[in-house]
Formats: structure tokens, sequence, C-alpha cells
């Protein structure tokens, strides 16, 4: 019977920068400058998600199905502990919707306004299902973003997230930092 995922050495054959152990990535997932792109161990990456440009994915990152992250220039940084829903969106890049510029991939960059920022995904961070996080934010370290959340600014360590603008509801336990440290001694 077939595998739905690649092997390992179908895997070290994709041409990414760098890629870990313990890698299932579906092979209906796309990639999109895969020499920009680094993975590191025990990740999976889910039916038709879309990766495209300098993207940096941890370890223990689980990235699920239909969920797309787009970088720029400027990278993408997803850390360890990572867990990204269901049809997440992730922009490192943005055209400018102001009306002051025009907007597309087919129009010349000079008659264009992008916005080019990192995104930073710290550690323990989990992102609900339908959510969008724009260019510049920085999901601190343990933040909870709620389903069909809108992440136009960075959040705060330990915090619980939602919205559209999303919005601080309360602060998020820290027990999980003490399944990692039992995860790790294992």
């Amino acid at each position: 019977m077939e595998s739905s995922f690649y092997s390992n050495r179908e895997v070290k054959r994709l041409g990414f920068q760098s890629i870990g152990n313990n890698v299932l990535i579906s092979k209906k997932a796309s990639f999109y400058g895969e020499k920009n792109i680094s993975i590191g161990d025990n990740v999976r990456i889910d039916d038709f998600c879309i990766i495209s440009g300098n993207i940096k994915i941890g370890s223990f990152v689980h990235i699920a199905a239909y969920s797309s992250i787009f970088a720029g220039d400027s990278p993408i940084v997803i850390n360890d502990f990572v867990n990204i829903s269901s049809r997440v969106s992730i922009y490192g890049k943005s055209d400018d919707y102001s009306g002051e510029s025009l907007t597309s991939p087919l129009i010349p960059d000079k008659y264009k306004n992008i916005k080019d920022e990192s995104v930073i995904i710290e550690k323990y961070v989990i992102i609900g299902t339908g959510s969008t996080i724009l260019p510049g934010c920085t999901l601190f370290e343990g933040s909870a973003i709620g389903a069909m959340s809108l992440i136009t600014s960075s959040t705060k360590e330990y915090t619980i997230w939602a919205g559209i603008p999303a919005i601080y509801l309360k602060n998020r336990k820290k027990n999980l930092k003490i399944f990692m440290i039992n995860l790790k001694s294992q």
C-alpha cells in the first residue's frame, strides 16, 4: 500500500535548505523556493498546504491541511512545539490596500507598495483553524490564537487572543512547559 506521505529519501530529494529527522510531508503539499526552506525534526505537513519563500520551521511542528505560509524576502520563523491548525494563512508579504498603489502579482513592482516583514512564531504557540497572521507580527512564546482570528499586531507571552481583529482575552497556563521537559527526557 502506497503512503500519502513522502518517504525519507523522497523528502531529501525535494531540495530543502535543510531537513531534520522524522519529517512527514504529504505528497499533496506544495512548496516554492525549497532552497530557502529549512525544516527541523519531528515535523508533519499535511495535505494541500502551500509553503513559499524564506521559511524556517523548527522541531515538533504540525502544519494541518489547507494551511498556507507565504514569505517574501523577510523570513517567517516557526519555532519548536508550534501547532498550526487547518486553513491557517501566514503572510510575510502583502499588498497595500489603501488605493495609493496597484495590487496584483501581475503588476510591475514600481507601481506597488509591498509590505515585506518577518513573522516570528515562538515556542509553544497554537493557532486555531481559519486564522490569518499578517506581516510584521510576532506571536510570543505560549500564545494561543482562537479559531477564525485575524492577527494584525504582536501578542504577549502566554496569552489567549481571538477575534477580527484579534484582541487579548486572558492569560494562558504554562503547564505545557512541564510536558516538554518530560518529553525531552524520554
